[in-house]
């Protein structure tokens, strides 16, 4: 049952997200070789904000939803090495709202809510969650090198269109 309350929720998502969306940001679900949809994988690129260090790149993120969703939070997943204080080593976001219910997952926030969120916790980074040792460290003591090294990032993920 709550495996197909996900799906449901999910496909109503899709339909809302292809109707209005933000523009510069792409989110679908994953589509497999022969041509079936997934609902439970998406594929997501996230704009770097304007006038921000991060402006120019254009972020891949994963979101993997589970059988429980939309009562427990999706994983938000960018590259491997990703470089950010509030991004693990394996990619995976630690953002406030993705955490389980109460601790900041509602029910009611949606993928296009949590895409929203994505470039505010990329232009300020929270210091109460420290995933990433080296980019949080020089994000509070070497703000420049930092700021450099965010915009060699944004190098690296180039916007495709």
């Amino acid at each position: 049952m709550a495996g197909r309350i996900a799906r449901l929720r999910l496909a109503e998502e899709r339909r809302l997200w292809r109707m209005d969306h933000p523009h510069g940001f792409v989110a679908k679900p994953e589509t497999a070789p022969d041509g079936s949809v997934n609902l439970m994988v998406w594929h997501c690129f996230i704009p770097g904000k304007p006038a921000s260090d991060w402006e120019g790149g254009y972020y891949p993120m994963t979101i993997h939803f589970s059988e429980n969703y939309p009562f427990m939070p999706p994983k938000c997943k960018f590259p491997q090495g990703f470089f950010h204080p509030n991004v693990y080593p394996s990619g995976k976001v630690c953002l406030q709202s993705l955490f389980n219910q109460g601790h900041g997952w509602s029910p009611t926030i949606t993928v296009k809510e949590i895409l929203i969120a994505i470039p505010y916790l990329l232009d300020w980074p929270s210091p109460n969650y420290k995933a990433q040792t080296d980019s949080y460290n020089m994000y509070i003591q070497d703000n420049a090198e930092y700021r450099r090294r965010v915009r060699q990032q944004a190098e690296q993920y180039p916007a495709f269109f």
